[in-house]
C-alpha cells in the first residue's frame, strides 16, 4: 500500500533522477521536468538520446548515474520501464516514483522483490509542492472521495 509517509519520503530531498525527460516541450516527460525545477527540485535528467536537455547534462541510463542517487521518478513507455527498474535495483536506487500509466506488472514485481520503496499509480504533480492548476483540482477531488494516501 502506498502511503503518505512515503510519497513524503521520495519527495522531501528535493532530488531525483528522471527516467524518461523528453526534449519535446509538448511532450509530458518535458512538462513534468519543468514543473518540478520550477519548484526547486534538483533534477538528473535520463534520456538515452539526449546530451542534453536544455542546460542540463543528461543521462544515458540509470546506470551513469552518479553514486549515491536515492530517488528514480519514471515516466517512460510501459515497455521500457522494467529495464529501468532492473538497473536501478542494480544501482541499489532506494526510492522508485512509477509515473501512473508507465507501471507495469513486471517492473512492480522487481521493486517489490527488491525492497524498494515503490509508489505508482500516482501522478507526482498531485503530490509536489505547491500543487497547482489542473493538478490541484484534481487532488481536491481524490481527497474528497477519500482516494489520497494517508
Amino acid at each position: 500500500m502506498i502511503t503518505k509517509k512515503m510519497i513524503d519520503e521520495f519527495l522531501t530531498p528535493k532530488s531525483m533522477a528522471i527516467a524518461g525527460v523528453s526534449r519535446n516541450p509538448k511532450k509530458f516527460g518535458y512538462q513534468v521536468y519543468q514543473e518540478l525545477l520550477k519548484k526547486d527540485f534538483q533534477i538528473l535528467p535520463i534520456n538515452p538520446k539526449a546530451d542534453k536537455i536544455d542546460d542540463a547534462q543528461c543521462y544515458k541510463d540509470v546506470a551513469s548515474l552518479p553514486d549515491g542517487t536515492e530517488n528514480l521518478y519514471i515516466i517512460t513507455p510501459k515497455s521500457n520501464t522494467t529495464e529501468i527498474v532492473k538497473q536501478a535495483i542494480e544501482k541499489k536506487i532506494k526510492r522508485i516514483w512509477i509515473q501512473q500509466m508507465s507501471e507495469n506488472p513486471e517492473a512492480i514485481q522487481l521493486a517489490d522483490k527488491a525492497g524498494i520503496s515503490l509508489i505508482y499509480k500516482k501522478c507526482i504533480l498531485m503530490f509536489a509542492q505547491p500543487v497547482n492548476g489542473v493538478h490541484k483540482f484534481h487532488r481536491f477531488f481524490v481527497k474528497l472521495f477519500g482516494g489520497l494516501p494517508k
